[in-house]
């Protein structure tokens, strides 16, 4: 037996929107078109995959084993069909993003992309979101993951994780009063979540530390002589979680996106947003993939 891959592919599409409607958008297809695959799969692995429920689909115990082989599959056919065709399709990426996802999410992204794109040569730039936005209008980066409460206009949601704010497990700085804060530079998103956050739970602060990387935040927690507040894929598990009873306010939800100008792309920029997109995808679990 074999899996085709269209109907893999749109097996993705569904388990990521939990829509058989929406996926039918993603994959160009009718929402009929899109069922009978579905049936045509269920019946070539001889097991029901999905559970419904109203206009809400949920993947059964068959459906979550067969998603993660479809995902590596479907990124393997993928990478040889770039290979076939790599010397095709040359030219420069420029990637913008905030410091502190760099390190976290793009080094398996653009190693696979290098492999499958030899002559396109990525250019990273490290940016708050806030100075990202304006670099993408004045046509500086032609991609940029950027961190919002909620997607923009014309921006793909990428994942969506709580803020945390955390402490040395070793020191107390979390008691000090007022707290000392290690933040990033004026123009992250962060800092003003942080500061309205303590504003409305009266809870007085200072900023001890400003750095405009993840690893001058890192230092200055480790050393106590702060607490601070990131995205929880970047907090490292050594670190003390702060909540309500430490007297330390939730936060918003980041939402983690990806940004490109208006202006048609290149197939280059075209890739790497691609790889991107599922890079995201494999590099979380399934309950924090996008769409759940």
């Amino acid at each position: 037996m074999n899996l085709p891959t269209d109907l893999l592919r749109t097996f993705l599409a569904i388990a990521d929107s939990h829509s058989f409607t929406r996926a039918a958008e993603t994959v160009h297809r009718t929402q009929s078109a899109v069922s009978m695959q579905m049936r045509r799969l269920e019946e070539d692995v001889d097991r029901p995959l999905f559970h419904r429920s109203g206009r809400s689909v949920t993947l059964t115990a068959d459906g979550e084993t067969l998603l993660g082989y479809a995902r590596r599959m479907l990124r393997l056919n993928d990478e040889a069909v770039a290979a076939i065709r790599r010397p095709e399709v040359s030219g420069v990426v420029r990637l913008g993003s905030p410091d502190d996802f760099v390190g976290r999410y793009l080094p398996g992204i653009l190693a696979r992309f290098a492999r499958s794109y030899p002559g396109v040569r990525v250019e990273m730039i490290c940016e708050p979101t806030a100075y990202l936005i304006g670099m993408l209008e004045r046509g500086e980066v032609d991609l940029a993951i950027n961190s919002r409460v909620t997607p923009g206009e014309g921006e793909q949601l990428l994942r969506r994780e709580p803020t945390l704010w955390v402490g040395s497990a070793r020191h107390f700085a979390h008691e000090q009063d007022p707290v000392p804060l290690a933040l990033f530079q004026e123009g992250c998103f962060f800092r003003g979540w942080a500061f309205r956050a303590l504003d409305q739970a009266n809870r007085s602060y200072r900023v001890a530390f400003a750095s405009p990387s993840i690893s001058g935040i890192q230092a200055a927690v480790s050393a106590g002589l702060a607490v601070t507040l990131l995205a929880q894929s970047v907090v490292p598990p050594e670190w003390r979680v702060l909540g309500p009873a430490e007297g330390f306010p939730q936060t918003p939800s980041v939402s983690l996106v990806l940004a490109r100008p208006p202006a048609p792309a290149t197939e280059a920029v075209d890739s790497l947003a691609q790889y991107v997109v599922e890079g995201f995808r494999e590099s979380q679990p399934e309950e924090q993939a996008v769409g759940f």
